[in-house]
């Protein structure tokens, strides 16, 4: 039985959070410390920058740039143009460099999507660029956070110092700053500060959530047998959004990992055979093709079923990347693909040695997957060649054995802030409507309720538990989002923001953390050596808009019109008191 939810209320008075750190050397003072090296991360320190402010990024690896350098190539965003600012900026910046290298008429334009869709170099390169283009900004990569609370200096309700350690050469460091943002995945820098936070499902009771608790669900399909809609601890799955490709040239085989199960993918054997899935269409299948298949089957032939996925894509979503490569996915019609439930529910609140552990044992079960796919005897030859046709890139992550080098974190702690976003906000409220209007919005944003399944593959069950998507609409997200319900008055979270887990599964979205990002990085800016708590709102606006973010969208905005801030705020202010 799941234990039950738990809500991590941190509310011990912060007087006791107040330390004094020994054997710290202060190496330098910046405006704004942000923890994490994610897209969010960058754009705050980005948009600190063009206000003139000094910003230090601390991550905990090598590389910058999260997921978007990491395989996560297909942006997930569900109306472009919805979110704009420094996440538009990025946009055109990765159109320009195809255009650039290979010509406006060139295929790789056409295939990076208006900038769009792209390589995982690609991105790490636009990030670089960003980067260098400010010297207000100090990056330090090896740098590792660690959330226990002695690893900040408190003083009153203000954070004055962080420390870290130098993973290359084993030395503690510690930095002071004004401001401090939390970007990264998991939640760290809000749990070290004593900020109460979420883990795991509210139940449908509880706010009346599409897909709340737990849920079967066909894909594209209702709520099935099992779903009892009950609140508990489950996290939902996590991945690697794999860069592949059949492109002999670029080709590089895929090997049998050192841990192999054989015994995690047997059930993919029956899969194949049946061409079973958990969408809504296999349902369509006749008693007569039923009778058609085993014959198929009988005689070495591919089974077939309405909306089956065919080869490879059985085991992996693909959306088409420039060179030939593809952003490769969970596939959600998959009751086995690269997802791995289940066994990363205690990484949230782990520290690195689990979650390093953990890193490892999904990337050989991912490898592990793909080799048994090739390879297994068991297997049909048909799929077995079908799949033999894809490869890791051999230009991608060159010093790790060209796989991502980044997990795909969908979800740690989630802040409890000045507003809990919940599925309500990405609704409309009538029919052909918005959704509620933020008076306090500092970016429009779009895309699905969409979560991952957090349980593995139960007998009976029409697909795995919480794998969901429900449709949402243009959406307007509030600061409160990002400013924590805590008296510590110099922290901002612009990753584990406010949200139920419904809510958090469209605020997930790397665009949308992006803007979440810069408006933290101009509030931060903007607050010096105040209170966010009493930052204004329509100072932080105006400046947004300055710089081309969008607060409230509509068909058609044109960010470069001359009135586009004042109808902006004209609008916003129209709709949110409707």
């Amino acid at each position: 039985m799941p234990l039950p939810r738990r809500d991590f209320l941190k509310l011990s008075g912060m007087g006791a959070l107040a330390v004094s750190l020994p054997a710290f050397s202060v190496a330098a003072s910046y405006d704004l410390i942000i923890v994490g090296g994610t897209p969010a991360g960058i754009m705050a320190g980005v948009a600190a920058a063009r206000l003139g402010k000094k910003s230090l990024i601390l991550e905990r690896t090598a590389y910058i740039g999260g997921l978007p350098a990491n395989g996560l190539g297909a942006t997930d965003i569900a109306t472009r143009g919805a979110t704009g600012g420094l996440f538009a900026e990025f946009v055109q910046r990765i159109k320009a460099h195809y255009v650039k290298q290979y010509g406006e008429n060139s295929q790789q334009v056409k295939d990076c999507s208006d900038g769009y869709h792209f390589e995982p170099h690609v991105a790490t390169a636009v990030f670089q660029e960003l980067l260098k283009e400010h010297p207000g900004i100090t990056v330090l990569t090896m740098r590792q956070f660690d959330f226990e609370p002695e690893n900040l200096t408190i003083s009153g309700k203000r954070i004055t110092g962080i420390r870290v350690l130098n993973r290359t050469t084993g030395q503690t460091e510690t930095y002071s700053g004004n401001v401090f943002l939390d970007a990264t995945y998991e939640g760290d820098l809000i749990a070290a500060a004593g900020v109460p936070f979420f883990l795991g499902r509210e139940g449908k009771d509880r706010y009346n959530e599409p897909g709340a608790g737990r849920v079967y669900k066909y894909w594209g399909g209702k709520e099935g047998p099992g779903s009892t809609f009950a609140e508990d601890n489950a996290v939902q799955s996590y991945n690697y959004r794999l860069c592949l490709t059949s492109d002999p040239g670029i080709r590089v085989p895929i090997r049998k990992p050192a841990n192999y199960n054989r015994e995690e993918f047997i059930s993919l054997i029956d899969d194949v055979k049946s061409g079973w899935h958990t969408g809504i269409e296999a349902l369509k299948l006749t008693d007569t093709q039923r009778d058609e298949n085993k014959k198929r089957v009988a005689a070495g032939q591919p089974p077939v079923v309405p909306g089956m996925p065919v080869g490879i894509a059985r085991l992996t979503n693909m959306v088409k990347l420039p060179n030939g490569k593809t952003d490769a996915n969970n596939q959600h019609l998959a009751f086995l693909s690269t997802d791995l439930p289940e066994e990363n529910w205690p990484y949230p609140t782990s520290g690195w040695d689990w979650r390093d552990k953990f890193a490892k044992r999904l990337r050989e079960y991912t490898e592990g997957l793909f080799y048994f796919a090739q390879n297994d005897p068991e297997l049909p030859e048909w799929f077995r060649k079908q799949c033999l046709e894809w490869g890791w890139a051999t230009d991608e992550y060159t010093d790790n054995g060209h796989f991502p080098r980044q997990l795909y974190v969908r979800e740690g702690r989630r802040m409890k802030g000045k507003y809990l976003f919940k599925a309500e906000d990405a609704l409309p409220v009538q029919a052909g409507g918005r959704p509620p209007v933020h008076a306090d919005s500092i970016t429009a944003s779009h895309y699905a309720l969409d979560s991952h399944a957090v349980r593995k593959r139960e007998p009976g069950k029409i697909h795995l538990d919480g794998f969901l998507s429900y449709p949402s609409k243009v959406y307007t997200v509030p600061f409160r989002v990002i400013l924590p319900d805590s008296p510590i008055e110099n922290l901002l979270a612009p990753v584990p923001a406010s949200a139920t887990h419904i809510g958090f599964s469209t605020l997930r979205m790397e665009p949308c953390w992006m803007a979440l990002g810069q408006a933290a990085g101009v509030a931060a800016a903007l607050a010096g050596a105040r209170s966010v708590h009493d930052l204004s709102v329509p100072a932080l606006q105006q400046e947004l808009l300055k710089q081309k973010a969008i607060l409230i969208y509509s068909p058609g905005l044109d960010v470069q019109a001359a009135d586009f801030a004042a109808r902006q705020l004209a609008t916003l202010k129209n709709e949110a008191s409707r």
